[in-house]
């Protein structure tokens, strides 16, 4: 696999090494010792699927800590865009973003570690979307931003004249001055 950096670190592109024939294709789509070498050690405890329908916007979710979750996001079917938010207080990139496509062709995979808020928009006619995450899900600590907030200045290919299709939580989700954060940026760990 391949691991490439972003713009924020802690936040990593992985591309895999995918062998194809007559039959198909094959790859190695998460091998432990290679993701602990290359980012760190991550104890990922669950691994979730989600099929959405083009136009739809998930995001930007995240959980406050001590529940704050790392993110390994795939596309199995489909493509979309993934966008993860840092807001670690006190990083240099606090409100910045990667953008990243993934799809079924390329195969990447993203690598959002604890403290970003994560979101992702459906470009294809349907997505199935999976990521691993090494913190269970706690509806008291989830929290939501909205996806178009001018402080992040995000670029989510919305076709011009139409609307993402959103869920009732995040079309009230608070803007970045008004979301309620817990994260704190630590210069000696990039997790």
């Amino acid at each position: 696999m391949n691991y490439i950096k972003t713009t924020i670190p802690g936040v990593w592109i992985i591309e895999p090494k995918v062998f194809n024939d007559a039959r198909g294709y094959f790859f190695e789509s998460f091998k432990q010792s290679e993701f602990q070498k290359s980012i760190g050690r991550v104890e990922f405890i669950q691994e979730n699927e989600s099929c959405s329908s083009q136009g739809t916007l998930r995001g930007l979710h995240y959980q406050l800590m001590p529940f704050s979750q790392a993110k390994l996001v795939r596309v199995i079917a489909g493509c979309v865009l993934d966008v993860a938010v840092d807001l670690r207080e006190g990083s240099p990139a606090f409100g910045q973003h990667v953008a990243v496509k993934l799809s079924s062709e390329n195969k990447r995979q993203l690598f959002i570690p604890q403290g970003f808020a994560h979101g992702f928009h459906v470009l294809s006619e349907q997505a199935v979307f999976t990521y691993k995450v090494d913190n269970p899900y706690n509806p008291a600590l989830e929290r939501s931003l909205r996806y178009n907030d001018p402080a992040f200045g995000i670029d989510w290919e919305i076709p011009s004249g139409t609307l993402p299709i959103l869920s009732e939580k995040d079309k009230q989700a608070p803007v970045l001055s008004e979301g309620e954060l817990n994260f704190i940026y630590n210069l000696n760990s990039i997790l």
